[in-house]
């Protein structure tokens, strides 16, 4: 869930002094990581799902803070817009009947959303990039009324010198357009798999969630359209990243520390290198002052939920007031139905389990360069991307998928002590997306090429199916 702060207008004192206590909460975590301070409790994982309200018509309805004022749920929050909103989950030991439970919770507090949403004349819907949205839509009265969406708009235009947003995505079709403010962002929408790590594995997991991160956004991707052009199988990428692009100290908006990124290469030792590149490459967005002692890490918290690598590092506290670590893994998109995103994050578990436990370390057998190049490929191409992986092998990334990392994340889960029932129903779903070659975007495509580019239509029929709970491998074009 995203910190609050409490204005947004700073100076050049704020900038100085945030930077001060950012530095001394840094060196804190450094001697934390030496110490091995941190949470030994793991294999725990939990997830956010950023969801769209839309009126009857299909089309964005900012109606989010009668909504959530009506909901009063704290796991329910607002996000950018005021036509989105962002649902939570606790988390969740991962054995067992884990991956039911998360459906249970879900589908229990969607059902809330679904029930308060009509209460304003309002649905609610889970996909990537809402096909309807206009690009009026997108403007400063549709942002959802918290100080740090102000901020973050003020500082994002503050650091391009006025200079306003700029897209250019190539994808099936081109857009390219300008934008003036960070609204841009609100587009994209996402589900957030996290994954609780002890200090040992950390480093581990996190380079091999950047490894898995292709196979993972082509198998889920669900995001082709944006103001009617066919781009990318899941355009949330390209456009989160140019949609808040400013880059490293002194402006270098375009050099190679950009606030949205894949990052800048597999980490070596530990996760606090991270954190030093958040200190010393990338100035503060919202430097809020804090009274809170530094060893709750306010400062250093709120820097690192202003830079979104799609995986990024969490630091985090147990009930006892014990350091923990997590992984964001950000690359999957919304939907298309609930059960689709629990299949999505059981993968997840599965495939950092199954490759966690190999004697050589994945990220040790790859290059990075290729590992990013995948990444984006995939985003670009979904199921039909050709990849890179291990000893030279190079094919569509579907083979891969279906020959080798099915079967990787059923032994991960195992491993896990995931319920047999659960991990057969789970990988079920990503093994009948790879058997009929369906996912959110192909199925967005498929209903346009037979139907007609009518998003307003399109939106009805993915919502229709959405609502059925069918896995979309198994919905009618």
């Amino acid at each position: 869930m995203g910190q609050e702060i409490s204005n947004s207008h700073f100076s050049e004192a704020d900038f100085a002094g945030f930077q001060d206590a950012l530095a001394r909460e840094t060196e804190l975590i450094d001697g934390w990581f030496r110490e091995q301070r941190f949470s030994t409790r793991g294999r725990i994982g939990g997830f956010e799902l950023e969801a769209w309200l839309i009126d009857p018509a299909g089309h964005p309805a900012p109606v989010n803070d009668a909504f959530l004022a009506g909901l009063d749920d704290p796991l329910v929050v607002p996000e950018l817009a005021r036509f989105n909103v962002e649902l939570n989950t606790q988390p969740e030991s991962l054995q067992g009947a884990a991956l039911s439970l998360m459906q249970q919770r879900l589908e229990s507090t969607w059902s809330s959303c679904e029930i308060m949403a009509r209460q304003l004349d309002a649905n609610i819907l889970m996909i990537g990039i809402l096909p309807t949205l206009a690009v009026e839509d997108l403007n400063a009265s549709n942002m959802s009324s918290l100080e740090r969406y102000k901020a973050l708009n003020e500082q994002v235009l503050k650091q391009r010198g006025g200079k306003p947003l700029e897209l250019d995505i190539v994808g099936h079709e081109h857009l390219r357009m300008t934008h003036n403010d960070v609204m841009l962002e609100s587009a994209t929408t996402s589900f957030q798999i996290h994954l609780k790590v002890s200090q040992a594995c950390a480093v581990q997991y996190y380079n091999l969630s950047q490894i898995l991160s292709a196979p993972m956004v082509a198998v889920s991707a669900n995001a082709p359209y944006l103001f009617g052009k066919d781009l990318w199988a899941e355009t949330r990428i390209p456009l989160f990243e140019q949609s808040v692009e400013v880059g490293g100290f002194g402006g270098a908006a375009h050099g190679p520390m950009r606030r949205v990124s894949f990052g800048s290469g597999f980490l070596q030792q530990s996760l606090a290198e991270c954190f030093h590149e958040n200190l010393e490459h990338y100035p503060a967005l919202l430097p809020m002052r804090f009274d809170a002692a530094d060893n709750s890490l306010p400062h250093l918290r709120l820097h690192n939920g202003t830079i979104w690598r799609w995986n990024r590092p969490l630091l985090g506290f147990d009930d006892d007031g014990t350091p923990h670590l997590r992984i964001e893994h950000r690359v999957v998109p919304g939907g298309p139905s609930i059960i689709d995103v629990i299949a999505n994050a059981a993968f997840y578990f599965g495939l950092i389990r199954f490759f966690g436990d190999s004697e050589e370390a994945l990220d040790k057998r790859f290059d990075f360069a290729d590992v990013r190049d995948n990444f984006y490929t995939a985003a670009r191409d979904g199921l039909d991307a050709s990849v890179n992986w291990l000893d030279g092998w190079r094919g569509k990334v579907h083979v891969l998928l279906k020959e080798v990392l099915l079967s990787s994340a059923r032994e991960g889960l195992a491993r896990l002590d995931i319920d047999r029932a659960d991990i057969d129903r789970y990988l079920g779903v990503i093994e009948g997306r790879l058997e009929t070659g369906c996912n959110g975007a192909v199925w967005q495509r498929a209903w346009v090429a037979k139907h007609g580019a009518d998003m307003q239509a399109l939106v009805a029929a993915y919502r229709e199916r959405q609502n059925s709970g069918l896995p979309v491998h198994e919905w009618r074009f």
